[in-house]
């Protein structure tokens, strides 16, 4: 499964965007048991399907995925890693981020089955609150990013915090 709870996304040959030099492009490898690439949450406007094993979701200008990756050799699981991204403009600054073209805003990094794990415990509390995790406010990951690597614990996304911020949303530019 590619998605966690979301519609699915429509074809590139729907949409006739997943071309667009505006849209940010998220490439996702699966071969079972070795590499698998997901995404935890997100909401792709285009998908291109290369093979059985690769595919490419894109996303417009201001939305926001979690990136899950995942791989293995002989010996266990030699990475597991979660990014929050935040898909950018044209013209926007952005950093690189691996199978993220041209790169994007990076709210969250965590890297190791822990710390990847207590973030799917978070995002899980989210939805729980009926809240869409595409929709959560940008700060709140990086606050969740901040707290964790300083080995603290982050504040809860609660309904009254998410309403606040669609009202400064709502006056932003």
């Amino acid at each position: 499964m590619w998605t966690d709870r979301a519609p699915p996304p429509r074809r590139a040959a729907e949409t006739g965007v997943c071309d667009s030099p505006h849209l940010t492009h998220v490439t996702l490898i699966w071969r079972e048991g070795e590499r698998e690439d997901w995404l935890k949450f997100g909401r792709p406007v285009a998908e291109r399907i290369i093979d059985r094993r690769q595919r490419i979701e894109s996303y417009a200008a201001g939305q926001v995925f979690g990136l899950v990756r995942w791989a293995s050799n002989d010996y266990g699981t030699v990475r597991s890693t979660l990014e929050i991204v935040r898909a950018v403009g044209v013209g926007e600054p952005c950093i690189p981020i691996a199978q993220v073209d041209p790169g994007g805003e990076l709210l969250l990094s965590v890297r190791g089955w822990p710390k990847v794990a207590q973030v799917f415990r978070l995002i899980d509390a989210i939805e729980a609150s009926d809240i869409d995790p595409c929709e959560v406010a940008p700060d709140h990951w990086q606050h969740i990013h901040n707290r964790l690597a300083g080995r603290e614990r982050p504040r809860g996304y609660s309904p009254a915090r998410h309403r606040a911020w669609l009202l400064r949303k709502a006056l932003l530019p």
